[in-house]
Parts: structure tokens; sequence; C-alpha cells
């Protein structure tokens, strides 16, 4: 089965979707202060994890589907950079939230930032520790948003260096018949 590409332009347009309406959804209840902010932060942090597992699910299947397909390099590249940008976008949106509901989460974040300038600002952070610069202008300064950061970076880390440098390699040893080692796969 070939990758259909209204169908993928379609269900990453609807994962996007998700990333803004869990944002908007978790922005909606600080606002409201219906939820204390020990609560909110435990619930960003849980629905962070679950993207986060969500997108290593994704890349993982993303990669075996190519692999699988003899997918060119140049369009697996093109999935996981979508991918990428998913990740970084959810990240930013997570680490805007952390400052809404508490300003002293992050330390080099210009206090004169609001709206779309402030999420561009996250943004900005969210692609330097994706890319691994991380120039420091921004750092984390409470717990939560230091486990959100190691998050993101863990999961960054496992996309680039595991999965993107193991597509040539999966994709050569599937080509050539290479036996699979089953000790690997019962640990």
């Amino acid at each position: 089965m070939r990758l259909n590409p209204i169908r993928m332009i379609v269900r990453n347009a609807l994962e996007f979707a998700v990333i803004f309406g869990a944002w908007w959804a978790i922005l909606e209840v600080i606002d409201s202060g219906r939820l204390a902010a020990p609560w909110v932060i435990a619930t960003i942090l849980i629905v962070a994890w679950a993207k986060t597992l969500f997108f290593g699910a994704e890349n993982i299947r993303q990669l075996w589907h190519a692999t699988a397909q003899n997918t060119p390099y140049h369009k697996f590249m093109l999935l996981m950079l979508v991918n990428m940008w998913q990740i970084m976008t959810s990240f930013a949106l997570d680490f805007h939230l952390l400052d809404v509901l508490r300003r002293e989460s992050f330390a080099g974040v210009n206090e004169s930032l609001t709206g779309a300038a402030l999420v561009f600002e996250f943004f900005y952070f969210s692609a330097l520790n994706f890319m691994f610069f991380g120039y420091g202008d921004i750092t984390p300064q409470s717990i939560p948003a230091k486990l959100l950061t190691l998050t993101e970076i863990t999961l960054a880390f496992v996309t680039v260096i595991f999965l993107l440098s193991d597509f040539i390699s999966l994709k050569d040893s599937l080509r050539h018949g290479a036996p699979r080692d089953e000790s690997l796969l019962k640990r």
C-alpha cells in the first residue's frame, strides 16, 4: 500500500489541529481559573508526555512503512520534517502554557511579550532545543519547565539520532534480506 499524499496532508493537518486544540483547551482552563495551578501543571505534563509517546510511535511507524515501501530518502525526510515541526510546535505551546500559568517558569523571556509574539518566543526556544543549539538566552527555571525541556530534548535525540540516521541502514538491511536478530526484540 503506497502513501496517499492527500491522506497524509489531511492526517497531518488534523494532527496539527489536535495540537492547537489541546493548547487552546488548557489555555481556557488557565484563563477560567477552574483548576488550581498544580493540577494544570500536571495536566500540561501528562498531555505533553502522551503527545511524546504518539510522536515516537508515529516516527517509528513511518520509518518502518517507508522502509518496507522502499520510499526514496527525500520523501521520507519530508515526512520526518513535518513530524519535527509538529513536535516543535507542540512543545512550544506547552512551554507557552507553563509561562502563562507561572511567569517564573522560564528566565530570559521578554516580559513585555504577549499573544503571538510570546508564542513565537517559545517556538524559537523549542526549535533550538530540538536542533540541539540551546543558546541559553531562555532557560527553564521550574521543575515542570525543566521536565518538559528534558522530554523534548530526549524525543529530539531519539528522532534525529536513531530514526533518521538508521533509515538508510534499515532500508539496506531489509533490501538485502538480512535476518533480524530476534534476541534484540525480546529485550
